[in-house]
């Protein structure tokens, strides 16, 4: 019996590859339940696709009958390309090749979701195509020129004036990744503000923060409430950047989301209907 169990699961969770517009390859899980609605999970600032947020949304959504996709970003995890500093409109372009990729294979994205850096680009990918209504924002930083001293030592703009770019290395003194000129500018380029103004009134977006965060400070989630039209906030006391102790009451938070922008969805859907039999008996 287990070993059935284990064949069955197998067949329902398989890796896919989907090549974005600068013919890198990024690797991602899908989750497959049958269903035709499909939701698009998003890692955030040198992550993957593996870690514990992701993973536990997409067997949330999974119990729920909703197909789910994991996927890497070029420069990250299991994907190709060259991993870089900055870089949110770029992965912007990475989630819209995930889109249409399984909008072709007649699947319908119901909603994306993004943590931490992930939560920016799919704000970012929402403010520029508005063809999905429904976008979750866990923990995004709304000030991206803040929150670069942590990595970069205080001192990061007189090195990078002088060198022409800095190295980052982890605590054990290993290399981890270079900020060039051109890469730290693309992200004090990125505007989020200007980004949560362009979202259309019709896209629904839940922001989802812990109170205690260390990494993105909880007022950010505060600054996405202001600027984005149709808005809902949702602090979850006590929870870090990862939602260590948290990870049952985000994923609760974010299904109920989902259920909530579905019924809206079938309610406007049924409003439009009503007003097209009307006019017809005009």
């Amino acid at each position: 019996m287990r070993i059935v169990i284990f064949t069955i699961l197998a067949v329902q969770q398989r890796r896919v590859v989907i090549e974005n517009n600068h013919g890198e390859k990024l690797s991602g899980i899908l989750h497959e339940t049958g269903s035709k609605q499909l939701v698009i999970v998003c890692h955030g600032f040198q992550s993957s696709k593996e870690r514990i947020p992701m993973v536990n949304l997409a067997a949330a959504l999974k119990k729920e009958g909703i197909s789910a996709f994991r996927f890497d970003f070029a420069g990250n995890g299991e994907s190709e390309g060259l991993f870089q500093y900055g870089n949110y409109r770029r992965e912007a372009e990475d989630l819209r090749a995930v889109v249409q990729y399984f909008r072709g294979e007649n699947h319908v994205i119901s909603a994306v979701i993004g943590h931490s850096k992930g939560g920016n680009v799919v704000l970012l990918y929402a403010s520029k195509y508005n063809d999905v209504h429904t976008v979750v924002n866990i923990s995004g930083r709304f000030n991206l020129e803040k929150g670069m001293e942590g990595r970069l030592g205080k001192d990061f703009l007189l090195r990078l004036q002088q060198h022409g770019y800095i190295d980052v290395f982890n605590r054990k003194g290993k290399f981890e990744y270079r900020v060039t000129e051109e890469s730290l500018k693309d992200r004090l380029t990125t505007d989020t503000r200007a980004a949560c103004l362009l979202i259309q009134q019709e896209c629904r977006v839940l922001t989802v923060h812990g109170s205690m965060d260390k990494i993105v400070p909880v007022e950010d989630a505060l600054e996405f409430a202001k600027f984005i039209p149709n808005h809902k906030l949702h602090i979850i006391k006590g929870a870090d950047h990862e939602y260590t102790s948290h990870q049952g009451e985000l994923t609760s938070v974010v299904l109920d989301f989902l259920r909530e922008s579905c019924n809206a969805e079938k309610d406007m859907l049924k409003l439009l209907l009503k007003d097209h039999s009307f006019r017809s008996r005009l």
